[in-house]
């Protein structure tokens, strides 16, 4: 079936065993107002005019992906040649985001809890979701694995990807791992992971910047994610569960933010 998306989000790609390749999960919005997960797309070896950013209509042929319960997921009909896309228009930022709010903001989850249970209900089994925290308390970073590990990276082999000169340089591992401390409507504190593939971005141009200068990077990430987003925007949380993890105790993790600014409060005074 074709649909028309609006992408809101693209995580940090990851190397995935079973795919034996590098991989990004993107999400957004359909012409009804679902969420929908389109798994799996090798972005980066994506012709250039394929390359969809963040609040693009796009239209794909999309089917069900059979190797995934999650009811939001699908993937490209036919992805094996990298030409898949259509490529429609961009939603701007004008009116402090009013389209893109009208069109994200339709179903916003406010308690935590509820979400995870959904998430675990063979009645649902929700895996997307468009979450508003209560209270955002801190933002934290902590280091992680620096190297992809073994498995990984002999399944890239198998593909001869660090062997070929002529295909796309393997994405660099994220040092560190990236959070939000919060509460949700009914006070529950929670810590989610933070995957999107702007956050790692912003990182590797700061660590560029500052002359490998870690502490320097996060930084700089700590001041956009938590200066900028959590105390001066109307933060949201694109929530999405992982396949292997989704009937953990705490499924899910943070796939997206949507922050625009603040709206005035007018207070009347009789």
């Amino acid at each position: 079936m074709k649909k028309k998306i609006l992408i809101t989000v693209k995580t940090y790609p990851t190397i995935y065993v079973d795919q034996a390749d590098e991989i990004v999960c993107t999400v957004g919005i359909d012409e009804d107002g679902n969420l929908i997960r389109i798994f799996p797309i090798p972005f980066r070896k994506l012709y250039f005019d394929q390359k969809y950013t963040k609040y693009q209509w796009v239209e794909m042929d999309l089917v069900k992906n059979s190797k995934d319960f999650r009811p939001e997921s699908y993937k490209p009909r036919d992805i094996e040649n990298l030409n898949f896309i259509k490529i429609l228009n961009k939603i701007d930022t004008k009116n402090n985001w009013q389209i893109r709010k009208d069109i994200v903001l339709k179903n916003v989850c406010f308690d935590i809890a509820k979400l995870t249970e959904e998430a675990k209900s063979d009645k649902k089994y929700t895996s997307l979701a468009v979450f508003k925290p209560t209270e955002i308390i801190d933002f934290k970073i902590t280091p992680a694995m620096r190297e992809w590990n073994n498995k990984q990276k002999a399944a890239l082999l198998q593909q001869n990807i660090f062997e070929n000169k002529n295909s796309t340089e393997i994405v660099k591992k994220l040092p560190y791992k990236f959070s939000y401390v919060f509460k949700d409507i009914n006070g529950k504190k929670c810590t989610l992971m933070n995957e999107d593939w702007e956050l790692g971005a912003l990182y590797w141009k700061c660590l560029k910047k500052y002359n490998e200068d870690e502490e320097a990077a996060c930084s700089d990430v700590k001041k956009k994610y938590w200066d900028d987003f959590a105390l001066t925007k109307d933060l949201y949380f694109f929530l999405g569960t992982t396949k292997k993890h989704h009937f953990a105790r705490n499924p899910f993790i943070i796939i997206g933010t949507f922050h625009p600014k603040k709206e005035p409060q007018f207070r009347l005074d009789f």
